[in-house]
């Protein structure tokens, strides 16, 4: 992960999720999107250790805390690959993670 985050990003350190967009998406672009049959996004890596690091003392606890995170990372990465920034900051950053809380809620939902 580290040489990919390397790579792809110019980072010199280990990450817990990167995304490949297929396509340069914007937001403002899903209504369109959805009149589609079905897209390709592109993809997603994630990194379990680094995962399991963010989740801390939260382990001993058994494997639901990790699925949590790797859900949470999910999320991250398929925001990304729809065009969503956290980096810009700002009001960019607080639709990300307005937009990350109302996912995760409805996974929840299934469960």
């Amino acid at each position: 992960m580290r040489r990919l985050n390397r790579r792809y990003r110019g980072k010199d350190s280990p990450t817990d999720v990167l995304s490949f967009p297929m396509e340069d998406l914007k937001p403002q672009m899903l209504p369109r999107l959805k009149k589609r049959p079905y897209i390709l996004l592109g993809d997603i890596v994630i990194c379990p250790q680094r995962a399991e690091k963010n989740i801390g003392g939260k382990k001993g606890r058994g494997l639901a805390p990790l699925y949590g995170e790797i859900r949470l990372l999910l999320v991250h990465g398929l925001l990304h690959l729809l065009g969503f920034d956290h980096e810009r900051g700002g009001r960019e950053e607080e639709r990300m993670k307005k937009k990350e809380r109302e996912l995760l809620d409805a996974l929840k939902e299934l469960d």
